[in-house]
């Protein structure tokens, strides 16, 4: 029989901004999905989308502050860094997990702990979020917010157009970010066990 123990990986500080960034995320996909067409798509009246927009804009980029305060002040930002030295057989072993193994009931290759609860994979992927999509996707949003203030900035990024296609291309990135991260958050030993765990912090690990 497999015997289960509870570990305690994902502190309140980190919990409370993961459900803040992606409520955060949610109203910026529907509000930017109705800025965008809006001639097929209406939630709110247009001018109070744009403001809810903006609103939810500023939002995210303080609780980005609190991120990166919370994982430099704690040291705990190097969870995000995957080890060179086994960073090649580790993904590869991650891969064939996610591609074959895990419809094989194999059990996962990485094990969490809470001082390394993303395996090689997601380390990558959070790497390029947090440090170059969303910081690109904040910036480009700040500069279509005030594009005269930032007129020289965007002319040297190569004009309006450029900078609203990057932002309108990591905004279809981030939409289906977020339908990937629920699909996969429900790949546990249940399909609600991850989900269950960001609410309580404690991840239920079976022998």
């Amino acid at each position: 029989m497999a015997h289960a123990k509870s570990i305690y990986i994902h502190p309140a500080p980190v919990r409370v901004w993961h459900w803040l960034n992606a409520f955060f995320c949610l109203v910026l996909i529907v509000t930017g999905l109705q800025l965008r067409f809006a001639e097929v798509f209406t939630v709110l009246a247009l001018e109070d989308a744009v403001k809810l927009h903006n609103y939810a804009g500023f939002s995210l980029i303080a609780n980005y502050g609190l991120w990166v305060a919370f994982y430099f002040g704690t040291g705990k930002i190097r969870l995000y860094f995957p080890d060179p030295r086994t960073f090649m057989p580790m993904a590869f072993m991650q891969f064939r997990y996610y591609t074959s193994g895990i419809f094989n009931q194999d059990p996962n290759p990485h094990q969490v702990t809470p001082d390394n609860k993303f395996n090689v994979l997601q380390k990558q992927a959070y790497l390029a979020i947090m440090f170059l999509f969303l910081p690109g996707q904040m910036i480009s949003g700040l500069f279509l917010w005030r594009i005269k203030n930032f007129e020289q900035y965007i002319t040297l990024l190569g004009g309006i157009k450029i900078v609203d296609t990057f932002h309108v291309l990591i905004y279809y990135f981030f939409a289906s970010f977020i339908l990937v991260h629920a699909y996969l958050a429900t790949l546990g030993h249940s399909p609600l066990a991850h989900y269950k765990a960001m609410f309580t912090g404690y991840e239920e690990m079976h022998e």
